[in-house]
């Protein structure tokens, strides 16, 4: 059985709210094991990325699903610091062949979501994963993917509440990603 990890860090709430949806599409897929992992402040000490477990269970996954929320043109620092830890696990390639997406939501519509995307891509292939993107032209299945975003899923959200923003459509993109890197894990698998 395959398992899917989407490793993310929220500030507000819109970012989770958003790896929920990746996370339930991901579950949808049967023979597939799903754990969200939020990054934590209790994470971080002293600057530095500190959650053995957590690492641990990346380690035992056969997909990760990187998530952000785009802060001032890329990933968040938290993210960038449970990023910066990952250096042993690069060096012994740990993650090499493994699977990788990634999704990110900021306030604007474009809101420079592409260089978060970007960045998870960089990451990946840093540690020689194979990356997943949407496989989805813009708005060709019902609402998914309006931003137009291939090389992973994408959210709006400002300071609306949580129940409001990501909305239905950027969480069936979410949900589309999550399903999509379930369905090539089980084929990986095999």
């Amino acid at each position: 059985m395959p398992t899917i990890s989407i490793v993310y860090y929220s500030g507000g709430g819109h970012t989770a709210v958003f790896a929920e949806a990746v996370a339930e599409g991901a579950k949808s897929v049967s023979g597939t094991s799903v754990n969200l992992l939020r990054i934590d402040g209790k994470d971080i000490v002293e600057g530095r990325f500190k959650n053995d477990a957590f690492l641990a269970t990346l380690n035992a996954s056969d997909a990760i699903i990187f998530g952000s929320p785009t802060y001032m043109g890329g990933p968040s620092g938290q993210f960038k610091t449970f990023a910066d830890a990952t250096g042993g696990i690069w060096y012994q390639q740990q993650w090499k062949d493994k699977l990788a997406a990634g999704f990110t939501v900021s306030a604007g519509t474009s809101g420079d979501k592409l260089n978060t995307l970007e960045y998870f891509f960089i990451l990946s292939q840093q540690h020689g994963m194979v990356w997943i993107g949407t496989g989805v032209l813009p708005y060709a299945t019902g609402q998914i993917n309006r931003y137009s975003f291939s090389s992973g899923a994408a959210g709006q959200a400002n300071q609306e509440p949580v129940t409001e923003k990501p909305d239905a459509e950027d969480k069936a993109t979410g949900a589309h990603l999550g399903r999509r890197v379930a369905e090539a894990a089980v084929r990986w698998a095999k």
